[in-house]
Formats: structure tokens, C-alpha cells, sequence
């Protein structure tokens, strides 16, 4: 059984320029997450996706592969990271290299670690799945939240059809981090169903969940990184 993990880092980054590749406590972002993919020993490739060379020459330099550089299609603003993996995919099958999982790691969720890496996969063969997807507890709970009229007035936020305020007696909800998604080879080709059959959750901490969007999330996630160091 063949496992593959892909790393997309496309450049040009519309919100934070060159994050993938910005350093955080010194390091550049996408180096922690190639990291732990190594050091979790569970992959047979380790790859970059990206359309950078410069990108790719820093992957290299952490033990990452790049074979090759994105198309101009998935290079693009209106292609998605799944569409980047699926060609990933279909390049490798020319190249006569063919994988049984596919591992998605997004490298804006630098604290995920080798051990979530490890673990995510044991659920996957426990369960049998067809996908394994993480998830963190979310900060809050969406019954707090509510829309603002255009006037700003709040006549209707405290209307809830949820029987209770109390925040110990609401149930427990969770996000998608998109730090860890992990596929078996026939789900690549029906991604768009592929919450609906042998899909389960993957618990992460939120401590580890950090997903890098902005400089607010770079000072959040070097906090945590030196307290740990330290």
C-alpha cells in the first residue's frame, strides 16, 4: 500500500504575499509541514505542488520532492487544491508511480504535528474509510452568532429556536482546520461526495489547528511555537 503526501504551495498569495514560503520563528511556513510529513515515516513521496521554482528549490532543501511544476490551470485563481492533486496524481501515474492514499497537507497549518499525521491515518484504516477529514472544536458556538440588520439595530439576534443560554448545556460543535485530509484513490475522483460515504473526523487540538491567513495568525501561531520551545 503506497501512500502519497501532497503539499500545495502555490505562490502569489493574494492576502499575505509569499506566505507559504514567509519565515515564522525562523523557519519558512511550508518547511514545518513538510516536517511532519517526513517524520511521521507514513509516506513513500513526500511532495510539493507548486508553481515556483524558487518555491520548490526551498522544499528540496527540507526533503521534500518536486518533480515538477504546476500547470498553468492549477496555477491559477479559480483552480483548487484538489484540482492541483488530482494532477499530481495523473503525473505520477505517467511516470509509472501509482499510490493507494492521498494525503492532502495544507502548509498554512504549520502546528499540525507528525503524531495528528500518524493518528488521522489510524483512523482511516480502523474505519476503513473512504476519506478521514480533521476537524477542531470550534472557538464558539454558532448558537451565539446571528446576523446584523442593515441599520444595525439587534431587535431579532437573541432569537434562537436553541432551548438554552448556557454555555455548559450547548452542544459541542467543530470546524474543519484544513490541516489534514486524507483520501483513498477512487474518492479522487468524486471529491464533491466525499463527505456523504465512509467519512470520518479526525479531533485535532485547537492549539495545533492554527490556520495561517494573515500577520495576526503569524504573531498567534510564533506565540505558541517558542512557548512550546520554551
Amino acid at each position: 500500500m503506497k501512500n502519497l503526501a501532497i503539499i500545495p504551495a502555490r505562490s502569489g498569495s493574494k492576502g499575505l504575499r509569499d506566505k507559504n514560503i514567509k519565515e515564522l520563528a525562523g523557519i519558512p511556513l511550508m518547511g514545518y509541514t513538510i516536517k511532519a510529513a517526513l517524520d511521521s515515516r507514513l509516506f513513500d513521496t513526500v511532495m510539493l505542488s507548486t508553481d515556483s521554482e524558487e518555491y520548490g528549490e526551498i522544499a528540496k532543501k527540507f526533503g521534500a520532492q518536486v518533480p515538477f511544476l504546476r500547470s498553468a490551470y492549477t496555477s491559477s485563481d479559480t483552480a483548487s487544491s484538489w484540482d492541483a492533486v488530482k494532477e499530481v496524481f495523473c503525473r505520477y501515474s505517467e511516470m509509472g508511480c501509482e499510490y493507494e492514499t492521498i494525503t492532502l497537507l495544507q502548509p498554512t497549518s504549520p502546528l499540525r504535528t507528525a503524531d495528528d499525521i500518524i493518528r488521522a491515518h489510524n483512523l482511516f484504516w480502523e474505519k476503513r474509510a473512504n476519506s478521514v477529514i480533521s476537524v477542531c472544536e470550534a472557538e464558539h458556538s454558532p448558537c451565539w452568532s446571528n446576523i446584523i440588520e442593515t441599520d444595525l439595530s439587534m431587535r431579532h439576534f437573541a432569537q434562537t429556536d436553541h432551548p438554552t443560554s448556557y454555555r455548559q448545556e450547548l452542544q459541542t460543535y467543530y470546524r474543519l482546520n484544513g490541516a489534514i485530509y486524507i483520501i483513498n484513490k477512487e474518492m479522487l475522483n468524486n471529491i464533491d461526495s466525499m463527505y456523504e460515504e465512509r467519512c470520518y473526523a479526525y479531533i485535532m487540538e485547537q492549539s495545533h489547528s492554527i490556520d495561517i491567513d494573515s500577520e495576526l495568525d503569524f504573531v498567534i501561531a510564533e506565540a505558541v511555537i517558542r512557548k512550546v520551545l520554551l
